[in-house]
């Protein structure tokens, strides 16, 4: 008998039975949603979305993200690698564990070397959400966030995401607010792609994807420990971070010597956080993702001012894909350099920085509102 803890059939159930008459979890816990050309699959864990289904140059529907068939191992797999989650309250890195607020020190939990990553071991990622509202359509779920339950993220924070789905798109709205007193808010869907679905039979890595960014033209330069040492770097042509002059297979520098250890000590390839231009129509795509071999591009439209990327560099090759991927006749283990995850969000650690100017997107007083939109529209090429 699979293990399936009782909090996960809890949030289950009990969501689904005070929505009478709205779509109801498969034996896995998954609500579905389906519009034109996509269908996608959430499970209150964490607010994850576990399957995203779209279509290729051919026709073939395939499910482009990572993640398990057995849902009941997102909440124990010890490598907890936030599968399209939602971490929080704090995203990315917290520099030393530390921070400061009207002249008062915060400690946070040191979960990533000498730093803080998604505000520790108990962040959002590791949590049931409630199912606030459910449809066809759209799904949205809720959670409170009880002070210093993260250690050092203290007074309560309430939030919500919304997910939906429309003709080739899938749509994400987040709000939170702070209930009591000062604290950081920043998030992101921490979204793992693999545009092929690991079904190319000669190469599960993710440096064949291309990436488009025309309006990412700065990035902050990394430690490494993969934490933001204070230098925001204009990015010159054919740099190893240009993404912006042209678009740019994610493997394009591989033969540099500086792409061993670009994003951190032993990390070769990408876990860096990009800046958009100050002045950008923000109704307009900042970044595109494709493959030539499915023939599937992603469009992300977002509100936030920075993306950060990461290429899967730490994958020990013995995590497996889901059921709905690869090839028939292979073995199933994600490579190394298998995904790319892209997170739209604020300047990381902007709370250790404030000559970024970036306090007033990442500190909220008591009943201060935070809101994050994106979505992303998938197409072929």
């Amino acid at each position: 008998m699979r293990f399936i803890p009782a909090v996960f059939v809890a949030s289950v159930l009990g969501s689904a039975l005070a929505h009478p008459g709205a779509p109801h979890p498969d034996a896995e816990g998954r609500y579905t949603l389906e519009a034109e050309g996509i269908k996608a699959q959430f499970i209150p864990y964490a607010a994850t979305l576990t399957n995203l289904w779209v279509k290729g140059a051919d026709g073939t529907a395939r499910d482009i993200v990572l993640g398990y068939d057995n849902t009941s191992f997102y909440p124990v797999d010890p490598g907890h690698p936030v599968y399209n989650a939602i971490p929080g309250r704090y995203v990315n890195r917290i520099g030393n564990g530390t921070y400061s607020i009207d002249n008062v020190t915060y400690l946070t939990q040191k979960n990533d070397g000498p730093n803080t990553l998604h505000s520790g071991t108990n962040n959002w990622s590791f949590r049931n959400w409630n199912v606030s509202k459910v449809s066809n359509s759209s799904i949205t779920f809720s959670i409170y966030d009880a002070s210093n339950s993260s250690l050092g993220m203290l007074g309560g924070v309430t939030s919500s995401v919304t997910y939906s789905v429309s003709k080739n798109k899938w749509h994400i709205s987040m709000d939170a607010v702070s209930n009591d007193q000062k604290t950081p808010i920043m998030l992101t869907q921490h979204t793992y792609f693999q545009l092929d679905a690991f079904a190319r039979p000669d190469n599960r890595t993710i440096w064949n994807h291309t990436l488009y960014m025309p309006e990412a033209k700065r990035v902050m330069k990394i430690d490494g420990n993969a934490l933001p040492t204070g230098e925001i770097a204009e990015i010159p042509a054919d740099d190893i971070s240009d993404f912006w002059s042209a678009p740019h297979e994610l493997g394009f520098a591989s033969g540099n010597s500086n792409f061993e250890n670009n994003c951190g000590n032993g990390c070769h390839g990408y876990n860096g956080n990009w800046a958009f231009n100050n002045k950008r129509d923000k109704r307009k795509s900042v970044l595109t993702l494709s493959s030539k071999w499915s023939g599937i591009k992603a469009d992300l439209v977002t509100d936030q001012d920075a993306v950060v990327l990461y290429t899967c560099n730490w994958n020990d090759g013995k995590a497996e894909f889901k059921s709905s991927q690869g090839v028939a006749g292979q073995d199933k283990f994600i490579p190394r350099d298998g995904c790319i995850a892209i997170e739209a969000q604020d300047y990381v650690d902007g709370i250790n920085h404030p000559e970024w100017g970036r306090l007033g997107k990442q500190i909220f007083g008591k009943g201060q509102k935070y809101h994050w939109e994106s979505s992303w529209t998938f197409g072929t090429i």
